[in-house]
């Protein structure tokens, strides 16, 4: 790529920002596609543009973008996930599966799109394999609270009362008002220690 263009996209890109900093969407999005028009394999240009539609709440738009990103750029396991998760906002529930499925496939290692599996795989009434999910969650973010109050959740929609009190109990060490949001919602108390 010539010299002079590669600065017009770095000019464009550091605008794009600058508008991003500034609150105006809008015109960080020109700058995004106008860095598309120049490079249209530019990866960065694409995820975001894709995020700016999002942001802008056009989900179509964005999801159209995220797939192209997806192609241009398999192997890439955040790709997926934020596919997924856009999916997963869009109610398309079965692609969002797909796309956490491909993002854990590719970074075995990438907490939130086990996550983001899992969610999906609850509203798709799936417990058993949520729990899977929510588990590897979990263990690659022993102190995020989120999944644990997913998993737990899925333990009371399992009628395994027994699971979920053990998982309050284990919140109150590290997150003691999620714990006791559990309590509220469930009403169970922390499971005794062993």
């Amino acid at each position: 790529m010539p010299l002079i263009r590669l600065a017009h996209l770095l000019w464009l890109k550091t605008s794009a920002r600058l508008a991003l900093l500034l609150g105006r969407r809008e015109d960080a999005l020109r700058q995004f596609e106008s860095m598309s028009e120049i490079d249209p394999r530019n990866a960065y240009a694409l995820a975001s543009r894709a995020q700016a539609e999002d942001q802008l709440g056009r989900p179509a738009n964005a999801i159209a973008l995220q797939r192209e990103l997806t192609r241009l750029t398999p192997d890439q396991a955040s790709a997926w996930f934020n596919l997924g998760f856009m999916l997963e906002k869009a109610s398309d529930l079965e692609d969002a599966l797909a796309a956490f499925r491909e993002a854990t496939r590719l970074s075995p290692a990438l907490d939130r799109a086990w996550y983001g599996l899992g969610l999906v795989l609850i509203r798709l009434r799936r417990f058993d394999e949520a729990v899977d999910a929510l588990r590897k969650n979990t263990e690659l973010q022993p102190m995020s609270p989120y999944g644990w109050y997913q998993l737990a959740r899925v333990h009371v929609d399992r009628h395994e009362p027994d699971e979920a009190a053990k998982i309050i109990r284990h919140l109150k060490g590290f997150e003691p008002k999620v714990a006791a949001q559990l309590e509220r919602e469930t009403g169970l108390r922390p499971a005794p220690s062993a």
